[in-house]
């Protein structure tokens, strides 16, 4: 069997371009004992990705050039030989930029997609939903009756801290680019206030719509948007840094006045979901039954075949897409 693939090409300087990526057809090995043949139905597209296409030290090993592009898949089993798989099992797994996949079903998670739909295992029942649920539950703590703004607050992470937040009787606010994106946050989503940053004075904005402070705050930008939130923090504010998006494709942006965190006395938790796998049986537990339960919403913007995977990643890092962005494969 043939399988498509794209590559990383290139290391990008800035910007990532479609130049940074080729796709290639390449002959699929055949099925050994003890593996899987898996046909990807969704690729997830996610900022890490940006991180890890950079040479250099950070949390995770670089992507290596002229090699698949590391990310999440959804997909069917086609053919197994490993008896924990039968064909036409739906799976969730880390095949990543490519149609088909080989595994000896290491990483590799049976899913339910009558219960829940194949692409939420991707999105708000996947690893998006768990850094969410990681974030606000083991760092942020929320308890009722606070505030918790969140950047990003319409994508795949944001929206669901912010619906946690609400369901933990928090007073959520969002952070968002747009009016189209803040009328969602609050009329689909539910949260009590949205911040559109690129038509408002930020400082000013989160000011009226947080009267009582700011005592989680889930970061996904950082920026001038990290540096608007810190002075409406309340004393021992927590805030979780799940991704500083406004510098992936420049140099990292500092923090304007880092006397907030002494002055407010205030705790900072980075964290990266995949070192904290003990809580995703939970997580993904809780995750499921409100999106089956309709307590939790999203929405996925979705481009059509591999070949459209490296615009669609180059627009969801300019902000183009709205909620979770995706391939749709098959």
């Amino acid at each position: 069997m043939q399988n498509r693939r794209i590559v990383l090409a290139s290391r990008p300087t800035g910007w990532v371009t479609e130049d940074n990526f080729r796709l290639e057809t390449v002959e699929l090995p055949p099925v050994a004992e003890g593996q899987v043949l898996v046909r990807n139905e969704w690729l997830s597209l996610d900022p890490y990705m940006r991180g890890r296409m950079n040479e250099g030290r950070s949390y995770a090993a670089s992507q290596p050039l002229n090699e698949t592009m590391i990310g999440g898949t959804a997909g069917e089993v086609v053919e197994s030989r490993n008896p924990k798989f039968a064909a036409g099992d739906k799976v969730v797994g880390y095949f990543g930029w490519q149609e088909y996949g080989v595994s000896d079903g290491s990483g590799l998670m049976k899913v339910d997609a009558t219960r829940v739909p194949l692409s939420a295992y991707l999105g708000a029942v996947g690893m998006p939903g768990v850094t969410a649920w990681y974030g606000l539950n083991r760092i942020i703590e929320p308890k009722a009756g606070e505030t918790v703004v969140v950047s990003a607050a319409s994508g795949a992470v944001g929206g669901v801290v912010g619906q946690l937040a609400k369901i933990a009787g928090c007073r959520a606010v969002g952070i968002a680019g747009g009016p189209e994106k803040c009328r969602y946050v609050v009329d689909e989503l539910k949260f009590d206030a949205c911040v559109d940053y690129k038509n408002e004075d930020v400082s000013k904005a989160l000011k009226a719509a947080c009267p009582n402070g700011v005592d989680g705050y889930f970061e996904n930008v950082g920026g001038a948007i990290m540096d608007a939130v810190l002075p409406r923090m309340n004393a021992f504010g927590r805030i979780a840094l799940c991704g500083l998006i406004a510098g992936y494709n420049g140099q990292p942006i500092p923090i304007g006045n880092p006397a907030w965190f002494l002055v407010s006395r205030l705790k900072l938790q980075a964290f990266i979901i995949s070192e904290h796998l003990d809580v995703w049986p939970q997580a993904l537990k809780e995750l499921g039954a409100h999106v089956a339960a309709d307590c939790i919403r999203y929405r996925e913007t979705v481009a059509h075949g591999l070949e459209n995977a490296p615009a669609a990643f180059i627009g969801m890092l300019k902000g183009q897409n709205f909620g979770k962005q995706l391939v749709k494969l098959t």
